[in-house]
């Protein structure tokens, strides 16, 4: 690595990052202020591509049944998922004159929990995906994705009474780099893994038990005014357990031509090490830490579990 390039971006991280929490986008409020232990679950519905229905039609009916489902009491939300949410895939199979709606749940980590049957629909009106029938559908099905998801909450607090007690130190999901060029994403994920437990964190993998996770997404790509030059985009998302999503810590950056493309080295230290404490003031602001709860002292950090970059 170029000490030219090092000094460019340790300056402009200075810069970018300026006092934290600069780059919180979404302020959490009073809401987030008050947050003791995130809701259990939220659930995402994507727009199924395999319901038998055109692209509109489909996500007319994510929006419906997600929309159902709030009124229901259920915390969702049409869309793709965020690292915590538990997922609604919507399939649908033709049973002679009829469409039957299938709907499976599953959590953060992609493990099934169950299955509910919607009532069938006559083939045409499904055809048609007309607001009254898919309004239908998605009442219909309400009930029964709630019912489901009750007893599987309640079966998770069974087995894990304290998965929702406050205290300790908050539990992190630290989702894999991605987007980045040369070994990028492996060697931000790998410092953020040493940066982020000397910030209090206990990091995980996966999402099972997590109340917090945290996506970095790098964009690299060539600066339209100066083409010589490369514009790095580095963002680390931060979401909580109903997927709110409670700021981001954002470096932006031009950088030489090319220089990103091989090993990341002293850049992926710097970065990692700039973004811990910002991760750890968004979470602080959205109350995940105890008012008295300060960062351990170096050396005293907890070990995280092996971080695997994809």
């Amino acid at each position: 690595m170029r000490p030219s390039l090092i000094a460019l971006l340790l300056a402009t991280l200075a810069a970018a990052c300026g006092p934290l929490p600069q780059p919180f986008r979404g302020n959490p409020g009073a809401e987030a202020r008050r947050l003791a232990a995130p809701p259990a679950y939220r659930v995402a519905v994507p727009a199924p591509p395999e319901a038998l229905l055109t692209d509109t039609g489909a996500g007319t009916l994510a929006v419906a049944l997600a929309t159902a489902l709030e009124a229901a009491e259920v915390p969702a939300v049409p869309g793709t998922p965020t690292p915590l949410d538990w997922r609604l895939a919507i399939r649908a199979e033709a049973e002679g004159g009829n469409v039957r709606p299938r709907y499976v749940l599953t959590d953060a980590d992609g493990r099934e929990l169950g299955v509910a049957q919607g009532p069938p629909v006559p083939l045409r009106a499904w055809g048609e995906e007309q607001a009254a029938t898919i309004n239908a559908v998605a009442a219909a099905a309400a009930p029964l994705i709630a019912n489901l998801l009750a007893r599987n909450d309640a079966a998770r607090r069974f087995a894990d009474p304290d998965a929702l007690r406050a205290g300790g130190p908050p539990r992190l999901r630290l989702m894999p780099v991605r987007g980045a060029p040369g070994d990028g994403n492996l060697a931000l994920t790998a410092k953020l893994s040493e940066f982020l437990p000397r910030e209090g964190f206990q990091l995980q993998d996966i999402a099972d038990g997590a109340a917090f996770a945290v996506e970095g997404v790098v964009r690299v790509g060539r600066d339209r005014q100066s083409p010589r030059e490369d514009e790095a985009d580095i963002q680390f998302i931060v979401t909580r357990r109903d997927g709110i999503e409670l700021g981001r810590v954002a470096f932006v950056n031009n950088v030489p031509s090319g220089s990103l493309n091989g090993l990341w080295g002293d850049v992926a230290y710097v970065i990692a090490q700039t973004a811990a404490p910002g991760i750890r003031q968004v979470i602080a602001t959205a109350g995940g830490f105890a008012a008295t709860t300060a960062p351990p002292a170096p050396g005293a950090a907890l070990r995280p579990p092996p971080v695997t970059a994809r």
